[in-house]
């Protein structure tokens, strides 16, 4: 491969990796930078047109790397799903909360749940009095 091929297929890559989407969810681990399927197929395009005709890529590498390709999609589809319904679990429970009585694990506040939200630190409930109670540990409810 030459060298103005390898600098285009960098090229494709850092323009790809420039673009890539941050992932909103709930965990710091899952929030990070990914390649979209279509950047990927612009990296291998970029591949395709800079390859020697003397030495092509193997198509079974090719068709390697767009299964593997997929099946990260696929997998990524899945994590969504997952979380959408893990949400739903959460607003379903804390439904269940309003007008119980809740206090936060310290002890040191107390009162009626009001409304509960859902937010990526977890669910918090808000008081009739106005207090907070964050409900992800500890927390109990009567």
């Amino acid at each position: 491969m030459t060298t103005s091929a390898v600098n285009s297929i960098t090229s494709a890559v850092n323009s790809a990796a420039s673009t890539a989407v941050t992932s909103p969810t709930t965990t710091a681990a899952s929030a990070t930078n990914t390649l979209s399927y279509d950047d990927f197929l612009t990296m291998l395009m970029t591949e395709l047109q800079h390859q020697d005709p003397t030495q092509p890529m193997d198509p079974t590498a090719m068709v390697t790397q767009l299964a593997t390709v997929s099946q990260v999609g696929q997998s990524v589809l899945t994590n969504q799903n997952l979380t959408s319904l893990l949400n739903i679990s959460s607003l379903d429970q804390a439904e269940n909360m309003i007008g119980k009585t809740v206090t936060s694990s310290d002890g040191k506040t107390s009162g009626e749940v009001a409304s509960v939200s859902v937010t990526s630190t977890g669910p918090t409930a808000t008081l009739t009095d106005g207090g907070t109670v964050s409900l992800t540990t500890g927390a109990t409810v009567q």
